[in-house]
């Protein structure tokens, strides 16, 4: 990678940033099986980052139209604030020293979630790192969630900068799909899952951890 090229480094918040991905994942599967449904892991890992309707009708297709996902998320949330009050907000590896090799370097870091603004600023300042980002945006903010592309078109715009100057960093396929379809250099840190063959394509890179991606920039 050439100097000067990346210009931003783009995060997505849950399970890149923050250890709360097996949390939701848990939760997602309480919350639905106490709603009757046989609800699996490899249900709640689709939902990751997901725009909630486009979720609400892959559920009804697979698990029946009687899945009322607005309902059982709400459910959802208050499991997840309840994990999250019992074991806390656990940073994930590499955090710190990443964003610190940005900001000596002069690249722009953002946060572009899918989880509402109010509660991932709250989250961000909790682990100590809120006003190490330019922009905190939230797919509350833009008409479609991710997969779509609309968050991180609005990130690069709130920040100033054209998608392909700017490496996002996901560890899950609709985040993956955001930023690729928005321009974006994708990196994968992986999280509860590794790269499948239809996400690989559309990788720049995956990296082990946040300090790997020091070797990318």
């Amino acid at each position: 990678m050439g100097i000067g090229m990346i210009k931003a480094v783009i995060f997505d918040m849950d399970g890149v940033l923050i250890d709360t991905e097996k949390h939701y994942n848990a939760a997602w599967c309480e919350a639905a099986r106490m709603a009757g449904f046989d609800f699996r892991r490899e249900h709640a890992l689709m939902l990751r980052s997901c725009d909630a309707g486009i979720a609400s009708k892959m559920m009804k297709d697979i698990l029946g139209a009687e899945f009322d996902y607005f309902a059982i998320r709400e459910v959802r949330r208050r499991l997840v604030a309840e994990r999250l009050a019992k074991y806390g907000l656990e940073k994930k590896p590499g955090i710190d020293e990443i964003l610190a090799f940005l900001h000596t370097k002069g690249i722009k870091a953002a946060v572009a979630t899918a989880t509402g603004s109010e509660l991932a600023h709250q989250h961000l300042e909790t682990i100590g790192v809120k006003d190490q980002f330019d922009k905190i945006v939230s797919a509350v903010q833009v008409q479609h969630g991710k997969p779509e592309p609309d968050i991180y078109l609005y990130a690069c715009s709130q920040i100033g900068e054209q998608p392909e100057d700017c490496i996002a960093v996901e560890d899950s396929p609709n985040g993956i799909k955001s930023a690729y379809a928005a321009g974006c250099k994708p990196v994968m840190v992986p999280d509860l899952t590794q790269p499948d063959e239809e996400i690989k394509p559309l990788l720049y890179a995956v990296a082990d951890s946040l300090a790997d991606l020091k070797g990318l920039v």
